[in-house]
C-alpha cells in the first residue's frame, strides 16, 4: 500500500512541476516584444548626431555601425524600413569622406523615416 501511495505522490508532483513551469515559460514568450522597435536605432542616430556637430569621428562611425545592426531588426512599414536603412548606409559612406553635412542631412532623414513608424 505504501508503494502505490509513493507512486502517486511522485507521479502528482512531476505533473504539478511539469504544468508549472510550462506557464512560467508561456508567461516567458508572452513578454517578448513580436515588434522591434526603432527606439534605440534612434537613440544611437541622435548621438552620432551630436558627435559629428563636434567634429569627433570615431564615435559617430561607432554609433551607426550600432544603428544599422539594429535597423536589420525594426519592423514596420518594409518600405520605410528600407529608405531608412539606405539613408544609414549612406550616412557612413559620407562620413568616411568627410561629408559632415551629407552625413548629418542623411541621419536627420532616417531620424525622421524613424518616427513616422
Amino acid at each position: 500500500m505504501n508503494i502505490i501511495k509513493h507512486t502517486a505522490l511522485t507521479f502528482l508532483l512531476a505533473f504539478s512541476l511539469a504544468s508549472t513551469s510550462l506557464i512560467a515559460y508561456a508567461q516567458e514568450e508572452a513578454a517578448k516584444p513580436s515588434v522591434y522597435s526603432p527606439n534605440e536605432a534612434i537613440m544611437h542616430l541622435e548621438a552620432a548626431r551630436v558627435e559629428i556637430v563636434k567634429n569627433d569621428f570615431v564615435p559617430p562611425s561607432n554609433h551607426l555601425k550600432a544603428a544599422r545592426a539594429i535597423a536589420k531588426k525594426i519592423t514596420g512599414d518594409p518600405d520605410i524600413v528600407k529608405k531608412a536603412n539606405a539613408c544609414i548606409i549612406q550616412a557612413q559612406i559620407k562620413l568616411k569622406k568627410g561629408d559632415i553635412e551629407g552625413a548629418t542631412e542623411k541621419i536627420n532623414k532616417t531620424l525622421e523615416l524613424y518616427n513616422s513608424l
